[in-house]
């Protein structure tokens, strides 16, 4: 006895195409619409027509050198950066002559306690290392040197 003729499924489980399937019965998301109604929206620019080879005159003459040069397209250089942090094998630091060489400890707030005066939030004091591992944001801090002495 085969496979196929141990199991063979009566008229109750075989199922008709069905054709399309509902917009509610599909994985696409496409917001109650039907697939048919999307349609097709060709590209705003003619394809070949204008490129030389189109008739059978222009594949027997062939190109010219020029003409194959008037296709090519520039390539374009890499934009100018800034030159913050364009420079290769630093782990992601920026070269820059604000941020300072020295890494800042765990930083206390300033002893300005005006809550309505904004450049309070500007001002901390270093007060040395802590015990503990410093987390990302105070690893990130740095000690820029006072403007006479650079």
């Amino acid at each position: 006895m085969t496979g196929d003729e141990i199991y063979q499924p009566d008229g109750a489980e075989t199922q008709d195409d069905t054709g399309l399937l509902d917009a509610s019965d599909t994985l696409d998301y496409r917001a109650g619409r039907e697939a048919l109604d999307e349609g097709y929206s060709p590209p705003d620019r003619p394809w070949g027509v204008e490129h030389t080879g189109v008739t059978a005159a222009e594949r027997l003459r062939g190109e010219t050198l020029d003409e194959r040069l008037a296709e090519e397209v520039p390539d374009i250089g890499l934009p100018e950066g800034d030159g913050i942090g364009d420079t290769w094998d630093t782990d992601g630091e920026l070269v820059d002559a604000e941020v300072g060489d020295l890494r800042a400890g765990r930083l206390v707030a300033a002893d300005r306690s005006d809550p309505d005066d904004p450049e309070t939030d500007l001002f901390a004091s270093d007060v040395g290392l802590d015990g503990a591992g410093a987390s990302a944001e105070e690893a990130a801090m740095h000690v820029i040197p006072e403007s006479g002495s650079y």
